[in-house]
């Protein structure tokens, strides 16, 4: 069957575009690479763990020629999501990627400083939204409608699992996103010390 442009399931033949997909996003909406050297690392945290420890809540848009150009990921389930990041997760990169000993030097270090940490994404202020998200297309695709398609795509399958509210964490400083994601209904909760970061909550109803 010929692929049709627009949102499908993730597949395991989707990790390396969606590897790719990270890695030309992580830097506050852009190339990372300049950062990053280490092609895997941003992956490693940010995308590989979702589509290998919930595959049924990883979704692409396809070009139309089966290549994956962005994604949405996530957990209906944050605490437990995180209890098999550790146990599951990091034994597969942990060699890669041993655990810093000393304080980060540099970019890569605090990257690999939060690998270790899955536990930080457990906040009490979020416990109403367990669900959390990671969303990302190629800059050509972006503002085409496709992060709203995946996103009620992802809703969907969060409803489908009697899953009533969702969160993400975002850099506050990444304010094309802000407003992207202001258009689809999320507010900013506060929370204590956030950081560079901002939590934005919405509940998974089909209003997109």
């Amino acid at each position: 069957m010929t692929p049709r442009t627009g949102p499908r399931a993730y597949h395991p033949d989707d990790r390396a575009a969606l590897a790719d997909i990270c890695v030309r996003t992580a830097d506050n909406g852009g190339d990372s690479r300049h950062l990053y050297p280490d092609l895997e690392l941003m992956p490693s945290i940010f995308a590989a763990p979702y589509a290998y420890l919930e595959p049924d809540l990883a979704f692409v848009i396809d070009d139309g020629t089966g290549r994956a150009v962005g994604y949405i990921i996530g957990t209906a389930d944050t605490p437990r999501f995180v209890t098999e990041f550790r146990e599951r997760w990091l034994p597969r990169v942990e060699d890669r990627y041993p655990r810093p000993v000393d304080p980060p030097r540099g970019p890569a270090d605090e990257m690999i400083a939060l690998l270790h940490d899955p536990e930080r994404m457990v906040l009490p202020e979020l416990a109403c939204h367990p669900a959390h998200l990671h969303i990302d297309l190629l800059p050509e695709w972006q503002r085409r409608g496709y992060g709203r398609e995946l996103m009620r795509t992802f809703l969907a399958a969060l409803r489908a699992k009697g899953v009533e509210g969702v969160h993400l964490s975002m850099l506050t400083a990444n304010t094309p996103a802000r407003a992207f994601y202001d258009r689809l209904g999320f507010a900013e909760l506060p929370v204590p010390d956030p950081g560079p970061v901002s939590y934005l909550v919405r509940g998974t109803q089909p209003d997109l």
